[in-house]
C-alpha cells in the first residue's frame, strides 16, 4: 500500500494546483478582454480536448501501465501553465487551455486504474476510491481560496508561474515514487497458514456495462461546469474574487463531510449513486428558483451530494466491469465527464441572459436519474455491503 500513499500525496498536490485556478481563470480572461460567451467557449474547449486524451489513456493505461501517463500529464500541465502566465490575448488563453485539457486528460484514468489494481476485494476497492475522493476534496477545500489569495498578493502572472512549477516538481517526484503493478488477484487463503481468514467480498463476474450509466457523469459534470462558470462571474473586484474562492471551498467542505461518513460505504454503490443524484438535482432546482436559503448553505449541500455520488459511481463501474479493463472503463468515465463539462459552460454562456443556467443542471440530472435504473439495477446484485 506504499504506492497508494505516494499516489494520494501526489494527487493532493496536483488537485490543489488545478483547483486553485477555478476562481481566477474567469477574472483573468475578463482582464484580457474576454466576454462571458467567450469564457464559456474557453471552458468548453478545455473539456472537449479531454476526449482524445481520454481515448488514448483508455487503451494506453491497460497496455503500458499508469506511471508514464501520470508523469507526462503532470509535467505537460505544468509547462502549459508557465506559458499561460505570459499570455496577453484571449485567443492565446483559449489555445493554451485547449492544450491543457488534452494533457491533463490522462491523469484521472491512470490514477483510478492504478488504485483499482491494488486489490481485487470489492470492499477494499471501494475504500481506495473513497480515499481518492477524500484526497481530492481535502485539496479543493483550501485551494480555491488560496488561488484567489495568491492573485490578490502577487498577481496573475506570478501565480500561474508558481502553480506551473509546483506541477513540474510533482511530476519529477512521481517519476521516482510511483510504481506500476499488475491487477491483483487474491489467491484462496490456506487454512494451514491462516486459520481465521478475513472474509472478502469478491468482484462480481464480468458484466456488460450499460451505456445508460454514463449519462449520469455527463449530467454531473454539466452541472459542475455550470457552477464553475457562474460563480466566478460574481467576482468584480479582488475582494469579490476572494469571496468566490471561499464559495468554491464551501462546496469542497460539504463533500468532505459526507466522505468522512465511512458508514456510507456499507450501502450499495447503486443506491448511493441514485439517491445522491436525485438530491443534487433538487438542490440545483432550489438555486435556480432563488429559494430563500443562503447560497453558501446550498453550495454546502451540493458538496455533500457530490461526496456521496462520486466515490459510489467509481465503485459501481468497478462492480459492472467485473475486474477487467480498468483503463478503458475509467477512460469512458472521463470521456463522459468531459462531454458534460463541455456542454455545461457552453450552454450557460448562451442562455444566462434569458433563464438561470442552473435549470439546465436540474434538468440534466433528473434525466440521468430517471434512466439510470433501467438496465443497471438488473445487473447489480441486490446484496449490499452490510452482509
Amino acid at each position: 500500500m506504499k504506492t497508494a500513499v505516494w499516489l494520494y500525496l501526489f494527487l493532493f498536490v496536483a488537485f490543489f494546483d488545478l483547483h486553485a485556478q477555478y476562481p481566477i481563470l474567469t477574472p483573468f480572461a475578463i482582464s484580457l478582454g474576454a466576454a462571458p460567451s467567450f469564457i464559456g467557449l474557453m471552458m468548453g474547449m478545455y473539456s472537449i480536448t479531454h476526449l482524445p486524451g481520454n481515448l488514448i489513456a483508455g487503451f494506453g493505461v491497460d497496455r503500458y501501465g499508469s506511471r508514464f501517463f501520470i508523469v507526462f500529464s503532470l509535467m505537460a500541465g505544468g509547462i502549459v501553465l508557465l506559458f499561460q502566465s505570459h499570455v496577453d490575448d484571449p485567443w492565446q488563453l483559449l489555445i493554451l487551455r485547449s492544450i491543457s485539457g488534452f494533457v491533463l486528460a490522462f491523469l484521472s484514468p491512470a490514477c483510478l486504474s492504478l488504485l483499482a489494481k491494488m486489490t481485487s476485494d470489492r470492499t477494499e476497492q471501494g475504500k481506495l476510491m473513497a480515499g481518492n475522493g477524500l484526497v481530492h476534496t481535502l485539496a479543493s477545500v483550501v485551494s480555491p481560496a488560496a488561488g484567489a489569495y495568491l492573485v490578490a498578493k502577487i498577481g496573475f502572472t506570478t501565480a500561474f508561474s508558481l502553480l506551473g512549477w509546483i506541477l513540474i516538481a510533482t511530476a519529477i517526484c512521481a517519476l521516482f515514487f510511483i510504481k506500476d503493478m499488475p491487477a491483483t488477484v487474491d489467491p484462496e487463503p490456506s487454512p494451514a497458514n491462516n486459520p481465521l481468514p478475513k472474509k472478502k467480498l469478491p468482484l462480481e463476474p464480468a458484466l456488460p456495462t450499460p451505456w445508460l450509466v454514463y449519462i449520469l457523469p455527463i449530467a454531473l459534470s454539466c452541472a459542475q461546469g455550470i457552477l464553475s462558470f457562474e460563480l466566478p462571474l460574481l467576482a468584480k473586484t479582488q475582494e469579490a474574487m476572494l469571496t468566490t474562492g471561499l464559495l468554491f471551498s464551501v462546496v469542497s467542505i460539504g463533500a468532505l463531510v459526507t466522505l468522512s461518513m465511512l458508514f456510507l460505504n456499507r450501502v450499495s454503490a447503486f443506491q448511493r449513486t441514485l439517491w445522491g443524484s436525485l438530491g443534487l438535482a433538487i438542490i440545483y432546482f432550489c438555486i435556480a428558483s432563488d429559494a430563500q436559503v443562503p447560497l453558501a448553505m446550498m453550495l454546502l449541500l451540493v458538496g455533500m451530494a457530490k461526496g456521496i455520488i462520486l466515490p459510489a459511481l467509481s465503485t459501481l463501474l468497478i462492480e459492472l466491469s467485473g475486474g477487467a479493463r480498468y483503463g478503458r472503463t475509467f477512460s469512458v468515465l472521463s470521456i463522459a465527464f468531459s462531454i458534460g463539462a463541455f456542454i455545461g459552460p457552453m450552454a450557460a454562456g448562451q442562455v444566462r441572459d434569458y433563464i438561470s443556467p442552473y435549470y439546465i443542471a436540474f434538468l440534466a440530472l433528473m434525466i440521468a436519474v430517471s434512466v439510470l435504473p433501467f438496465q443497471t439495477s438488473r445487473l447489480i446484485s441486490s446484496r449490499t455491503h452490510f452482509s
